[in-house]
């Protein structure tokens, strides 16, 4: 439907057309658990065949994700295109998708919330006299006995400075924008997404040099799922912000028609104040 088609429409509301790919994203983010249960629990089909299984699992889990990518991407080309060539994204259809961001954002903080209550209970209740299997495995103290955990000014307060830092350069990216500055709004989010890299790259080497391991007690798998879940929080955001970078380049963003890269910052926003919380509750009162 063309732009002109679409102003004749009685209505300011875009009605999706029917799409294959919910139904193919669905299929893949199967194949990709599918494989990823048998890779993380190699003996589900028995005893002596956990090399195999895993093996097995790994081969499918690799083509899962791949699939996933691509629906992410062929997906999204056509968000893409019914924003910029079919013009459906008008005020109220922006709106919509703002409030539904809102909601992902809301629904991002309480799955983060169940790591820091468990994290909580944990740390705070380390030597609870009811919780007998917790008390021996801490040794009634936090950090438990036997875990040594990083220095909090170290490579995490590092992060944290470049995580503050980035969402600087992204809202002057954001700002730029608004005011009409192409070459601020392009260089903005190249730093954005050079600091998002020199983050993750920190948080590898902190996790190739760790003294622990996700296997070392509930320390170790507090730890890693929390602090793992932003850093793959952080992966995404620079994806996301990649891609802002090459629309932005190729003049797809308009100061007063920007969703795209407005929800990229919000998210990356949120990524910020997570990381803050972690840095403050498992890096320097937790260790």
């Amino acid at each position: 439907m063309s732009a002109d088609a679409h102003h004749e429409q009685p209505h300011d509301y875009h009605l999706v057309d029917p799409s294959p790919w919910p139904a193919a994203g669905a299929a893949a983010a199967f194949i990709l658990f599918f494989g990823l249960i048998l890779y993380m629990h190699p003996s589900t089909l028995g005893d002596g065949l956990e090399k195999t299984v895993a093996s097995f699992g790994f081969w499918i889990f690799m083509p899962g994700l791949l699939m996933v990518m691509a629906t992410m991407w062929v997906w999204w080309r056509d968000v893409i295109r019914e924003s910029n060539v079919e013009g459906h994204h008008t005020p109220v259809v922006q709106l919509g998708l703002r409030y539904g961001m809102m909601l992902f954002i809301a629904s991002e903080i309480m799955f983060f919330a169940a790591f820091f209550w468990a994290f909580f209970d944990a740390s705070l209740y380390a030597g609870e006299a009811k919780q007998v299997a917790r008390t021996a495995a801490t040794g009634g103290v936090w950090p438990p006995k036997g875990i040594e955990t990083f220095d909090a000014f170290d490579i995490p307060f590092m992060n944290t400075l470049i995580l503050l830092l980035s969402g600087c350069t992204v809202t002057w990216a954001h700002h730029a924008l608004r005011e009409g500055n192409q070459k601020d709004l392009v260089r903005g989010l190249g730093y954005t997404i050079v600091l998002g890299i020199a983050f993750t790259a920190l948080q590898a080497y902190e996790y190739v040099h760790a003294s622990f391991t996700i296997g070392s007690g509930i320390y170790g798998s507090t730890f890693y799922l929390a602090t793992g879940f932003h850093g793959f929080h952080v992966i995404v955001g620079t994806i996301f912000l990649t891609v802002c970078y090459f629309r932005a380049r190729g003049g797809q963003f308009k100061p007063d028609h920007h969703f795209g890269l407005e929800a990229a910052a919000w998210y990356w926003h949120f990524v910020d104040v997570v990381w803050l919380f972690l840095f403050c509750c498992v890096y320097w009162w937790g260790g």
